[in-house]
């Protein structure tokens, strides 16, 4: 009987801090039956056996921050049979892309002794703003246990199996009490992607929107009750420009209460 050949998984990083790619190696007792599943091609971060492509799966960490990056994707994406981007940097570009609101020259020539030498982009962008994506999974960082899911389903040709509700549903699956009903604090949970555990709620603190919007987030309409409860515009603005802060529905409201 022909040995079946295992697929090949690739690991890339662009600008981002290595977070979401330490969580796949945190995975410990599962990363061993991932091992076994697939070969690792291509992970710098864990190993320097290189194996040539094509990919079966390509994981791609990061966001797209310089012309060298723009072009370097593209390479990826060519290599790679599906291509899943893992984390908030990937998926909306990071904090990084806090630079997409100002002038990036000015913060340049402020954080910078000597800006002639500094190369990068006037914004950072999500890898689904220059090539196409077959999956995304938010977080910063990911759930390891997700991307497990992640490596399982596309390695066996299915859908994953990743909730895309609110991480209200995942507070009242632990039995926490409301913290903008009950205490009246601000919290983004509302609109933002289950996956964390809904760790922040359960310490009596509102969500910070770590894993990006939901599916179908109303986020014009938590801005509108978060002034209810008394923020001030350029407050709701800054809440909503954290780690997600480029993806769509969060730069939106973010933008409404900009001053």
């Amino acid at each position: 009987m022909k040995k079946r050949r295992k697929p090949k998984l690739a690991v890339w990083k662009f600008a981002s801090c290595d977070g979401c790619q330490l969580s796949l190696l945190d995975c410990e007792d599962e990363l061993l039956t991932v091992v076994g599943a697939i070969d690792l091609a291509y992970f710098p971060e864990a190993t320097r056996a290189v194996l040539k492509g094509p990919y079966d799966l390509s994981l791609v960490e990061g966001s797209i921050t310089t012309q060298h990056d723009a072009e370097r994707i593209h390479e990826v994406r060519r290599a790679s049979k599906y291509l899943v981007t893992i984390g908030a940097c990937a998926t909306a570009g990071g904090i990084q892309a806090l630079r997409n609101f100002k002038n990036v020259k000015e913060f340049i020539s402020v954080v910078y002794a000597s800006p002639e030498y500094i190369s990068t982009l006037s914004h950072s962008t999500p890898i689904s703003y220059h090539v196409a994506v077959d999956y995304e999974l938010r977080g910063c960082p990911i759930n390891k246990l997700q991307l497990v899911e992640v490596i399982n389903a596309f390695v066996n040709q299915r859908k994953p199996a990743i909730p895309s509700h609110s991480v209200c549903v995942e507070c009242k699956m632990r039995g926490n009490v409301c913290v903008m009903v009950a205490r009246q604090t601000p919290c983004l949970g509302p609109v933002t992607h289950a996956g964390c555990g809904a760790i922040c709620p359960a310490y009596d603190r509102g969500c910070y929107g770590c894993y990006g919007p939901m599916e179908a987030p109303n986020a014009h309409s938590l801005g509108n009750h978060l002034v209810q409860l008394g923020m001030k515009s350029e407050d709701i603005s800054r809440v909503f420009r954290t780690y997600n802060a480029f993806s769509d529905p969060f730069r939106q409201a973010s933008e409404i209460h900009e001053k």
